[in-house]
């Protein structure tokens, strides 16, 4: 424990004598007691003390000295030391010194002089008892802020683990399911939302694949994925899983947010190709299936090992529709219940393509292309033919194949790199 020691300064030693003496009763031995005859002295030994590593708690000085006034002196005091407590013997103090003292050294009180013992006592006393809790306050001020600085760092690393649970939970799929975090997810947990499911797959990738080495195919891959993930979120969709080179990704709001994902995440890979191809690597391509319905989101697995899922008839409908992409040789394709939610159909080029079966599904499903991110003079083609294309199939549907036949060669004539036209072309037998 630290030491303590009260000062008194006094130029006359009968008076320093007594002072000490009645300090001594007031206090006891709990503190010691060095006297100083000048202003020289008691700065000379407030800076031994100091260098000692003792306390000064409180000084006390007369105010009329040979070399030195009491204020300036208290003045010099609480330069050095500015938690020392200071008490002024006032015998001929004026108010001028007085007002110094209380300024510039903080003055705790004076005391008139010669002083009245019980004064002398209480104030002595008032005074060692404000240090004590002025030094308790500090302490206590310093231990919250080391508490402070603890939780802060708590915090930020409850941020960081919930910032990197965020990477493999979606903070969209905990608010869906009304969680603040991550801790509060329980097995069983479900909410019912009427959504968009995008499925996005590379084409060949197997084949791609299979030219590169395991590191090569983890850089490829997160290359590819760290490009596509922005085109979704800024969307107000969030990814909802991989499945290895395929993404999963779901909107909650309108269906247009998921078709702009798709055809930003189309343009993407065209600014995309363009590196590759100068890099000399080979272009990739992707088919993108959407689907709009009602889905279930929900916690699945055993207490030891959970996960976040989508379970609907929605999202197998968006899988299969992707699938279609390789069928059709389309790169975005959409439901019919997808287009019926469009806020802004005309905003997009969009074509029907196709009423077909799907694996899962008793009745037939209505398909539509959305070309908007095709190369120009395609776009241009499709945008040009689509009255013609739009008849030729409905005659195809309706089983007059002759007729559907001559529009769907009259739509390849017109552009040549419609590939969908030429399928069906392809479909039609020649009477």
């Amino acid at each position: 424990m630290t030491k303590q020691v009260i000062i008194c300064v006094d130029d006359e030693t009968t008076v320093l004598r007594s002072l000490k003496a009645e300090l001594k009763e007031a206090i006891g031995n709990d503190y010691l007691i060095e006297i100083a005859e000048s202003g020289a002295d008691a700065l000379e030994l407030l800076a031994e003390l100091l260098e000692d590593n003792y306390e000064i708690p409180l000084i006390i000085s007369d105010y009329i000295m040979p070399d030195m006034k009491g204020d300036e002196l208290l003045r010099c005091v609480h330069k050095i030391s500015p938690k020392t407590l200071k008490v002024m013997l006032t015998g001929q103090a004026t108010i001028e010194g007085v007002g110094n003292a209380i300024k510039y050294a903080k003055l705790y009180r004076y005391i008139s002089k010669p002083w009245q013992s019980e004064d002398l006592r209480l104030t002595i006393t008032e005074a060692i008892y404000s240090y004590a809790q002025d030094k308790k306050l500090v302490e206590q001020n310093a231990q919250l802020q080391k508490m402070n600085e603890e939780l802060a760092q708590l915090n930020a690393e409850l941020s960081r683990l919930n910032q990197s649970f965020s990477r493999f939970v979606p903070r969209q799929f905990l608010q869906f399911l009304d969680k603040a975090s991550i801790i509060d997810i329980r097995l069983g947990d479900q909410v019912q939302k009427e959504m968009s499911v995008l499925f996005a797959d590379i084409r060949s990738f197997t084949s791609l694949s299979e030219s590169m080495t395991p590191l090569d195919n983890f850089k490829f891959i997160n290359a590819y994925l760290s490009r596509m993930e922005p085109a979704i979120i800024e969307n107000h969709g969030f990814i909802d899983k991989y499945i290895g080179d395929a993404i999963m990704a779901l909107f909650s709001g309108y269906a247009d947010n998921a078709v702009k994902a798709g055809i930003a995440m189309l343009n993407i890979i065209a600014e995309y190709n363009q590196y590759r191809t100068q890099a000399g690597y080979t272009p990739i391509h992707i088919g993108i299936g959407i689907n709009t319905g009602s889905l279930m989101l929900g916690i699945v697995g055993g207490e030891n090992r959970m996960d976040g899922t989508v379970i609907s008839d929605a999202v197998n409908l968006a899988a299969r529709i992707e699938e279609l992409t390789k069928e059709y040789g389309a790169s975005l394709l959409i439901s019919h219940q997808t287009f019926l939610q469009l806020q802004e159909p005309d905003a997009h080029a969009i074509r029907p393509i196709a009423r077909v079966k799907v694996k899962g599904k008793s009745e037939k499903v209505s398909v539509y292309e959305v070309f908007d991110a095709d190369a120009p003079e395609v776009y241009a083609g499709k945008l040009a033919t689509l009255p013609t294309f739009t008849e030729a199939l409905s005659l195809y549907n309706q089983g007059k194949l002759g007729e559907a036949r001559n529009l769907f060669a009259d739509c390849l004539r017109q552009n040549p790199l419609d590939r969908v036209a030429k399928i069906y072309l392809e479909r039609v037998p020649i009477d």
